[in-house]
């Protein structure tokens, strides 16, 4: 913030930032809210500025708020400050003398003289368009006086007149904001600023953070979407009329505190800004929240007390939420990830002058209301690398990690100098707050139930499984609902770079599941275990099913080592990035050097894929192709009949369909699994028939839930726990009857499903 000499309201410095230059306005004994737009007192004084200030590029009010006026705007009203600076030197058109043709003039000049000194010297500056309008109304009321006149005298007067009114309608013409606001002035009022509320929109930021927001509604956009987040956070998307991009328009709760907490808290953060985290609280940052926000409790309640302001607990814990946020927290890129529809946060290159990016759930790619400063992400990477134990520097300028807040987790990308030229860029993932469950993705059309049906047959059977897809497919989301298909009572080993994978939720489920963290495959210099490492010390952690959560790097060789000697007696799956399965294929053999019969040990290849509409303005994620990978081949599986597709998806029914080579029982994979099961060895309808069976348990589960409006009975949780009681059921009646019949084994599960509806009906 600026230092001010003068303490008096509309006192200012100069700061210069980079390119801008900015002109820091110190109004806070001002009685009013600064604006530009409101204020015809403000626009003039800083009229008067921008003559004195002719280099300034953004105009910035200080008050418990800040409020920023961008290069656009102020670039509008110094056009005006110079065309007004212009006019006052023109004495050979605006001095009396210089309206008075000769005395007989003098019965008319009077009045002419005291309009044009009064737009002049008054309303040009205070309010331009105004000025303008009045200037074109008594121009034009001039001539209507002229056509009827038969005054010689005043004939001649009036010419002048109208020259020195025909002049100035021109240079006010010339300026952008006249131009701009031409369209819109029938009807205009002398005095009504409405309309400057189309050029002029400040973005705010109080005093105690760094990130801006333009919290004032775009005027001439269209809204197609509100909602509330949490309690306290106000959500708009509004179409713009020139952008393929809508906006994403949030009203956080810091914006709209009354000036006592604005006080406040900008108080406690200058305390608490005295405490500098060790680098070891970081390392537990739960927990690091939890003290600094019961901290931030008991100084806003002492200060409440000190002021003798009366606030009660929830508006206490309100501002210390806030106050943890913008201490040792994210600020306001918390406040987005609290949005359980926001699934991507990018933050680019020239920090400061650009807003932020959202992928949206429903609305896809959405530009913000919310612009970061330099300050904002300085401190964000300053906090990353505490918190991961990663370096970000020139020699090593990507940093890759995760982050947990209140109410959401997510991935973080950060690249640095000199990858990036302009300093740091920020992308941030999303995870979804309960682990995805394939009944989740048949409602969500992402699979259909036959599709479902058979993963869930290929995990029971133990198969190698790749999920494949481009960026941002759900190839993690995707594996974590592989993940709850997996019985409870296997232990299962992750391996990730970034925490993704809902290890922490499926623990709390009641699963065996130890998750592994490793080197990132871009790091150049770490203390952690190399991920090809971390897979051979898989080997000799026991009886488990591996999980990878993405296979970047030479990890791939130790992987399909695992894979081939067969130390893993359960599932092993992972993602990779490959848009086809002989696109992943490419990549393993050719990319990360895997020999082409090490290849073979992955049974089957799922790719996930968004679709996009013929006008490219929307797209869908999907899962479009469940391919085996065959065995006999040699040299290239795609020339050779190496792949089999069993399932791929179809355009015309927006869904997976199977193949011929499915329905004819002519799939390698699946024959292999029941060639390890007494009762299905040879025969081929029984396996289909466990595979319908399962299909049929899946989407009878989304139906019912669709139809009782229960959606939790598509979350991990209710998922788990049915998938248990269908491996219950289908011993049990094995054991009874010798044999899976299947009509059986869905009837006990349906009954069981109803009992469990009902009970949760009288909770």
């Amino acid at each position: 913030m600026a230092l001010f000499d003068n303490k008096k309201p509309f006192s200012y410095d100069i700061i210069r930032e980079g390119d801008d230059v900015i002109l820091s306005v110190n109004l806070e004994d001002y009685p009013h809210v600064p604006s530009l737009e409101d204020d015809p007192v403000v626009m003039s004084k800083m009229c008067d500025m921008l003559i004195e200030v002719k280099d300034a590029t953004k105009i910035v009010f200080l008050q418990k708020r800040n409020y920023e006026y961008d290069s656009s705007q102020t670039a509008l009203l110094k056009e005006i400050a110079k065309m007004y600076s212009h006019l006052t030197k023109r004495k050979d058109l605006f001095s009396y003398t210089a309206l008075l043709s000769d005395t007989s003039c003098s019965r008319w000049v009077n009045n002419w003289y005291s309009a044009v000194q009064s737009i002049i010297s008054n309303l040009l500056r205070s309010d331009p368009i105004s000025a303008y309008v009045e200037i074109v109304r008594i121009s034009r009321d001039q001539r209507m006086m002229l056509e009827k006149s038969t005054d010689d005298t005043f004939t001649k007067c009036s010419e002048k007149y109208l020259k020195v009114m025909d002049f100035l309608i021109g240079m006010l013409e010339k300026t952008r904001l006249i131009s701009m606001a031409k369209p819109s002035l029938a009807g205009h009022k002398a005095g009504d600023r409405e309309i400057y509320r189309r050029f002029f929109t400040p973005i705010l930021r109080p005093d105690f953070m760094f990130t801006k927001l333009m919290a004032t509604f775009p005027h001439d956009a269209e809204e197609i979407a509100n909602y509330i987040v949490g309690r306290d956070i106000e959500v708009t998307i509004f179409s713009l009329p020139d952008n393929v991009q809508n906006l994403y328009h949030i009203v956080p709760p810091e914006f709209k505190l009354t000036e006592e907490k604005y006080e406040i808290l900008d108080t406690a953060r200058k305390i608490m800004a005295e405490y500098k985290p060790k680098k070891s609280e970081f390392v537990e940052p739960d927990r690091m929240r939890k003290v600094f926000f019961n901290i931030g409790v008991d100084l806003i309640d002492e200060l409440t007390n000190y002021r003798n302001i009366k606030m009660s607990s929830s508006e206490i814990e309100q501002l210390a939420n806030i106050l943890v946020r913008y201490t040792v927290g994210f600020g306001l890129i918390e406040v987005l990830l609290q949005d359980e529809k926001v699934q991507d946060i990018t933050v680019n290159m020239q920090i400061g002058d650009v807003p932020m990016f959202i992928v949206h759930q429903d609305y896809s790619d959405c530009k913000t209301n919310i612009i970061p400063t330099r300050t904002e992400a300085e401190s964000w990477a300053t906090k990353l690398r505490l918190i991961s134990g990663r370096p970000l520097d020139e020699a090593n300028p990507i940093l890759d990690t995760e982050i947990s807040v209140t109410g959401a987790n997510a991935r973080v990308a950060v690249i640095g100098q000199p990858l990036n030229p302009f300093g740091l860029a920020y992308a941030f993932r999303r995870h979804r707050d309960r682990p995805w469950t394939l009944p989740l993705y048949i409602h969500n059309r992402m699979i259909s139930s036959l599709a479902a049906g058979m993963i869930s047959f290929l995990i029971d059977g133990n198969r190698t499984l790749l999920i494949a897809g481009t960026r941002s497919a759900g190839k993690t989301s995707l594996l974590g609902a592989v993940l709850v298909e997996v019985m409870r009572k296997y232990r299962i080993l992750t391996i990730e770079d970034t925490l993704e994978l809902p290890t922490v939720a499926l623990r709390k489920l009641g699963y065996n599941i130890q998750p592994m963290k490793v080197a990132a495959a871009l790091s150049k210099s770490s203390a952690e275990v190399p991920a090809d490492e971390g897979i051979r010390t898989t080997l000799r952690l026991g009886d488990s099913a591996l999980i990878v959560g993405e296979i970047r790097s030479k990890e791939a060789l130790a992987l399909y080592e695992a894979m081939r000697v067969g130390a893993l007696a359960n599932v092993v799956a992972g993602t990779i990035h490959g848009d086809s399965p002989y696109g992943v294929f490419d990549r393993v053999v050719n990319d990360l050097q895997v020999p082409r019969t090490s290849f073979k040990a992955t049974d089957v290849i799922i790719v996930a894929n968004p679709i996009r509409s013929a006008d490219s303005m929307h797209r869908w994620r999907r899962v479009t192709q469940i391919t085996e990978i065959k065995k006999h081949w040699e040299n290239d599986p795609l020339l050779e009949n190496g792949f089999s597709d069993l399932m791929k998806y179809d355009t015309r029914t927006d869904q997976l369909e199977p193949s011929d080579d499915l329905i004819n029982g002519e799939s390698e994979v699946l024959k292999g699994i029941a060639g390890n099961i007494k009762e299905w060895a040879g025969s081929w309808d029984a396996v289909w028939d466990n595979i319908l069976l399962r299909a049929k348990t899946k989407e009878t589960l989304v139906q019912v839930a669709n139809k009782s409006k229960l959606p939790n009975l598509l979350e991990a949780e209710f998922v788990v726990r049915a998938n248990d009681q269908f491996h219950k059921i289908s011993d049990n009646i094995k054991q009874e009857i010798g044999s899976m019949d299947s009509k059986r084994i869905f009837f006990d599960w349906n009954e069981w499903l109803k009992r469990s509806i009902k009970k949760i009906n009288m909770k």
